[in-house]
């Protein structure tokens, strides 16, 4: 009896800890754990009692790279409580500063963690002496999701000048100028990405579960819709309804809340490649040719492709946010920023947003005062882990079929993972 063990003790260029264990007898995949080893955050708990204006920026602290879209997404389930409408001005901001961090973090993701796989390196190192250009453009469009989040958000991470209502703060009219121009100038270096993750190539298999995203028509939103898809069954629900929608269950072999589309069953993903998915044809015409020329279109469900699928939204951002930052600049959106007047009453309410590793639910239930009775976050990862998990075992079974050796099979497993661009922090509760 031929048997092989493969145990990765600590899963390295990921956010966060945790393990795999996959072991192989005659030739069958006997065992396929993604243990997340995460204690408790107990953020759900840590807000209870608190007044709603401290929520968002508790909220915030959930992730560093998604901060922004913790905190928008906590002020939508807010707002949705007090009957908040804010204006055309403050949507675009908001917009703004999530596209800030999708740009921080995919930045990250595909040069920090992905690309050493792919290039024959186990860190982002090697990569300054062998390509330094593309190494200080990747360091160059972090650094412009940085700072679009500061000038948007006052600050990097945890935002704090996005508020139930508005903003407290705006930059001024030669800001948003001069942001459109570096926007604008890493339009080229983004598309160069999306034609390199394409040329690394990737396993050919398929995710067995559904994919969910945002959606709206004429849109490809990250705010501002309650419409979720899940791709593959083809069905709709409001955000509100999310916890009828979306289980959550543990398993013993991992720390992580695990998630399935309640009406089906079915494992899902959360992602990038989700959205493009769920809303091809309102990709700026930049991205969908950048898309189309790596082959990326719907339907994919090759969860390696969600490396090009990061590549593409590069493009998408810059593009948009050009255009956004133009237009505020020029007064175009109705409104002003500043906080709307608004009265504190009981309720519950579900903020919903895309972050820049998948789809995030809020959701607040608020007494009289405008303090916490309860609260609920779903992360994109905690809805990813069980189909994370799912693929493995696919991609695991597909390996050993082809006699491919356990360190060929540990590193296409590893690959897998990391293209899912797991945050192993934000999937315990």
């Amino acid at each position: 009896m031929s048997r092989a063990e493969i145990k990765v003790d600590h899963i390295a260029r990921v956010e966060g800890h945790g393990d795999i264990h996959l072991v192989v007898e005659d030739g069958r995949v006997q065992t396929c754990e993604l243990r997340v080893t995460e204690a408790a955050r107990l953020f759900e708990s840590m807000v209870k009692g608190r007044p709603y204006h401290e929520v968002p920026y508790i909220a915030s602290r959930v992730c560093g790279i998604c901060s922004a879209s913790h905190t928008v997404t906590d002020i939508l389930a807010i707002e949705r409580i007090f009957g908040v409408r804010t204006t055309d001005r403050t949507h675009a901001l908001r917009e703004l500063l999530v596209y800030g961090s999708f740009l921080q973090n995919h930045a990250t993701h595909l040069f920090v963690f992905a690309a050493p796989d792919f290039l024959g390196h186990k860190s982002v190192f090697p990569l300054a002496e062998s390509n330094p250009a593309l190494f200080e453009n990747a360091l160059r469009m972090k650094a412009l999701g940085n700072e679009l989040c500061t000038r948007i958000g006052g600050r990097s991470i945890h935002p704090i000048t996005a508020v139930v209502g508005g903003f407290t703060d705006e930059v001024s009219r030669e800001d948003y100028l001069q942001l459109a121009d570096k926007m604008d100038a890493m339009v080229g270096f983004a598309k160069d990405c999306v034609d390199l993750f394409d040329d690394f190539g990737a396993v050919s298999m398929q995710t067995e579960g559904d994919m969910l995203a945002m959606v709206e028509p004429g849109r490809y939103p990250v705010i501002g819709s309650d419409a979720a898809r899940f791709v593959r069954a083809g069905y709709e629900f409001d955000a509100q309804d999310e916890e009828a929608e979306i289980e959550e269950y543990a398993i013993d072999h991992s720390a992580a809340f695990l998630s399935r589309a309640a009406r089906t069953g079915s494992s899902f993903m959360a992602s990038a490649l989700s959205r493009i998915n769920a809303s091809w044809d309102n990709l700026t015409e930049q991205a969908r040719f950048a898309a189309a020329k790596a082959g990326l279109r719907p339907d994919e469900f090759n969860p390696y492709a969600n490396n090009i699928a990061q590549a593409v939204e590069l493009v998408d951002v810059l593009v948009r946010c050009a255009d956004l930052c133009r237009r505020l600049a020029a007064d175009e959106f109705e409104g002003s920023s500043e906080p709307v007047a608004f009265e504190v009453r009981a309720g519950v309410g579900v903020g919903f947003s895309e972050a820049p590793r998948g789809s995030l639910f809020h959701k607040l239930e608020l007494d009289g005062d405008g303090r916490v009775v309860q609260a609920g976050i779903i992360t994109p990862t905690a809805m990813n882990i069980a189909n994370i998990e799912r693929d493995m075992r696919t991609l695991a079974e597909l390996l050993v079929e082809q006699d491919r050796t356990p360190e060929d099979i540990q590193l296409e497993v590893e690959k897998l993972v990391r293209a899912y661009d797991p945050c192993l922090s934000c999937s315990v509760h």
